[in-house]
């Protein structure tokens, strides 16, 4: 017992800087707007050096952890199966398939760059789902590489860049292509990567087209758990090879993967209420804006740079491809 409690209030002092760098990020994306997970990033590498002072090292690593994985698993307090049903079959079907080809897609270009399978795994599944959470999520479950934390950064950073730079410019698309407000919906919810700049986007063509973007958007998100468990499994082998020997082998399906398959049930079954639901969402979105401010302070600009020009052009294909591809299933349908 209290040696539990020595190993509690050492995590206090990495917390606290964390939550501080959450908090700042938090207030200067409400002052002046932009990508609240961006800021939180940045403030983070800021303080880079306080990732190696013995204090906040073992705080700074339970955010970075177990915090981000608390946090996806509330991202399944926003599902309910009635939302994916009232896609129908088509609208769900061009989702799968733009989701799983970008998946491939990032697989392919991985090789032909000279990148690891993880690599290309973490980018296209950040680009196909849901831009930052998803890459956080993927990279829990991934083999630990020496240069890990450094790449799933960047692929953040590039996400949510090209994520808040759709926001502005897809919906200038669907104007320009006089999309109605369902298929306009389809287009922004089936591309644009993070859930907020979903939401921004979608609204400002309307409520109709806004709605369905949302949908669709939180379809994205539920298929996050399925492509984390293949992931995991995938990967099982490998990631075991990397542990100590006496390591406890990580189980195939992480906790936080049955917390969100528990939320997105008891949110079908109406159980969990709207004003819980809503506090869900909000611990959720505070969990990940801490844990990214923690994987901030463990890597540096200068580690940044060295990720090379790779996985901003891995990115930005990935991007190309899914707008694309759901632009030209859109032409199909119509």
């Amino acid at each position: 017992m209290r040696a539990g409690l020595v190993a509690a209030a050492g995590l206090v002092p990495g917390s606290a800087l964390a939550a501080v760098l959450a908090l700042a990020a938090t207030f200067v994306s409400q002052l002046h707007g932009g990508p609240q997970l961006l800021y939180a990033l940045f403030f983070g590498i800021a303080f880079h050096y306080l990732s190696h002072e013995p204090r906040t090292k073992a705080g700074i690593e339970f955010c970075a952890r177990q915090v981000l994985r608390l946090g996806v698993g509330l991202l399944g307090a926003r599902i309910t199966a009635a939302q994916i049903a009232a896609l129908g079959w088509v609208t769900a079907g061009i989702v799968v398939l733009a989701v799983l080809t970008t998946l491939g897609l990032g697989l392919l270009l991985a090789r032909r760059f000279g990148m690891t399978r993880a690599q290309g795994v973490l980018s296209g599944g950040s680009v196909a789902i849901c831009g930052a959470s998803a890459a956080l999520a993927i990279a829990a479950v991934l083999p630990r590489a020496k240069h890990g934390d450094r790449f799933t950064l960047m692929v953040v950073i590039c996400v949510t860049v090209m994520s808040t730079a759709a926001m502005v410019i897809y919906p200038l698309i669907a104007r320009a292509m006089n999309l109605p407000p369902e298929l306009a919906g389809l287009f922004i919810g089936g591309t644009i990567h993070d859930v907020a700049q979903v939401v921004g986007a979608g609204y400002t063509l309307g409520t109709q087209a806004g709605d369905t973007a949302t949908i669709v958007k939180l379809f994205r998100v539920s298929m996050l758990a399925a492509v984390v468990l293949v992931v995991s499994l995938a990967f099982r082998a490998e990631r075991e090879r990397g542990e100590p020997v006496h390591a406890a082998k990580q189980p195939l399906v992480p906790w936080f993967l049955w917390l969100f398959a528990a939320l997105v049930a008891l949110n079908s079954a109406g159980v969990i209420a709207p004003a819980l639901q809503q506090g869900m969402n909000l611990a959720s979105r505070a969990a990940l804006v801490l844990a990214i401010a923690a994987l901030g302070m463990k890597t540096s600009f200068m580690q940044l740079a060295q990720a090379g020009w790779r996985p901003i052009v891995l990115i930005l294909v990935e991007t190309l491809w899914m707008a694309g591809l759901v632009l030209a299933a859109i032409a199909w349908r119509a």
